[in-house]
């Protein structure tokens, strides 16, 4: 089968790959699109996955086309998402319900080979079966979307919060379509291209700036959110939360990124700081947030390319430029 393989740092090619088999809990999954995500930026460079080559891609979805011998909860031809998350179910943090946390941690598309291919495999615990209606186009929003999800799971914002988040790129406009869901009484945007905020501010967002300095809010914000992992809005966020208000690391960072905080401020005004990783107990509610028509697919996803493109699409993504960019086998 043909596949997009990240060979070496900066090195990702399209090749012939073996033909993917499953083990008697898997399946085989014809992938019918596959998003691009920041973490494939940091497998390029890198950084995540602790082996190369890999097959990247954890954000995919499709139709079982094989299944293990041990498999009785889904057949051949049903249709379905996949949640990429990996864990061992024995350490600490996984008999603690924080699976997220695990110490043995993998992820298709990360350890393992993922969805970036004409097929996967995929155990079928991590398989949610989609309904007729939801078009498999653009069902590789819902890891994502489940991204988002544990991120509000983790925020437990109150009703009436108002809300700014940095960056307006797919996790930010998910995190907007999620605050006006949740109680938000206004949610401010930030970010540098003016093409994403026009989107957010399609979305229906309260304000959306360059800059948090154009808003001249007083007290700051009660929620403040970085979709951006970029140190200068992280620490620009920082600055603007209100007291006793939350602050949500979001977005992802390098490894050598930093920020400065100010333990006083912190104790004196009784901040939160926190962050959110990956996907906890939240793909099955993203999956059925997403068949009721929670995102616009036609909003998020910016462009669609073959799969002999991922390269490029790679790079179109690292510039910046369009909001999803999803991949089609």
């Amino acid at each position: 089968m043909k596949a997009a393989v990240i060979e070496a740092p900066g090195k990702v090619t399209v090749t012939t790959v073996p033909d993917p088999t499953p083990g008697p809990r898997e399946v085989v999954v014809d992938v019918a699109a596959c998003g691009l995500c920041g973490t494939d930026l940091h497998i390029l460079q890198g950084e995540f996955a602790p082996r190369l080559p890999i097959v990247p891609g954890h954000e995919f979805a499709g139709e079982v086309v094989g299944i293990g011998t041990e498999v009785t909860e889904l057949a051949v031809g049903d249709r379905v998402a996949v949640d990429p998350s990996l864990y061992c179910n024995e350490c600490r943090y996984c008999r603690n319900g924080r699976n997220n946390l695990c110490d043995r941690w993998a992820a298709i598309g990360v350890t393992v080979a993922g969805g970036a291919a004409e097929f996967a495999v995929a155990p079928v615990a991590n398989c949610v079966r989609l309904p007729e209606h939801v078009d498999m186009a653009n069902a590789a929003l819902i890891e994502p979307l489940s991204c988002a999800v544990r991120g509000y799971d983790v925020l437990n914002a109150r009703l009436g919060a108002n809300v700014l988040i940095y960056g307006s790129g797919t996790m930010g406009l998910m995190m907007l379509e999620l605050a006006k869901r949740t109680g938000a009484a206004s949610v401010d945007v930030i970010d540098l291209n003016p093409e994403r905020l026009a989107t957010a501010e399609k979305l229906g967002c309260s304000r959306a700036a360059a800059s948090a300095e154009e808003f001249q809010q007083r007290g700051g914000w009660e929620v403040v959110i970085d979709a951006t992992g970029n140190a200068a809005a992280i620490q620009d966020g920082l600055d603007r939360v209100a007291k006793a208000g939350t602050f949500l690391q979001f977005g992802v960072s390098d490894y050598a990124t930093t920020a400065t905080i100010s333990p006083y401020r912190i104790y004196n005004q009784e901040i939160t700081i926190t962050g959110s990783m990956a996907v906890l107990h939240s793909f099955e509610r993203a999956a059925d947030l997403f068949a009721t028509g929670v995102l616009d697919p036609q909003v998020f996803i910016s462009h669609r390319l073959p799969l002999d493109d991922y390269p490029q699409a790679l790079a179109q993504f690292a510039a910046g430029q369009g909001r999803k960019i999803v991949i089609v086998p």
